[in-house]
């Protein structure tokens, strides 16, 4: 059986989709795009944007009653590698360094609202 997951704290879907699911055990979190739940304006350039990405995953994951140690996966869309640095930094700060999960991160021509960065992450209960 499945769980809807669903916060105010992050933004609401722009889509037929859920913020996340809970599986067995196992959370899918659909891909947050630097949209502030509070205000409904996305946060523009790469740093601000990979701070409001991470900080609507923290709002999801906390709904679930988990934390990014829970994080086994995450997928990161960037639609300019050259940002990798910089997001990379702020990704790694919000992460327990004893614990990252296993990532990808690829480029795209285009996301969602035009935005910059968009990630997806799965999370397991311990």
């Amino acid at each position: 059986m499945k769980k809807i997951i669903s916060t105010d704290k992050a933004p609401a879907a722009i889509g037929p989709y859920s913020q996340a699911n809970l599986a067995n055990g196992i959370l899918y979190i659909s891909g947050q795009i630097p949209v502030n739940a509070e205000t409904g304006k996305l946060e523009e350039g790469i740093e601000k944007a990979t701070h409001q990405v991470m900080k609507n995953l923290e709002a999801i994951l906390a709904q679930a009653g988990m934390t990014f140690k829970n994080v086994v996966k995450a997928t990161i869309f960037l639609k300019n590698m050259d940002d990798f640095s910089a997001m990379n930094e702020i990704y790694a700060s919000y992460l327990d360094p004893e614990s990252f999960p296993a990532r990808e991160t690829v480029q795209v021509s285009c996301l969602p609202k035009n935005v910059d960065i968009e990630i997806s992450m799965i999370a397991h209960e311990n």
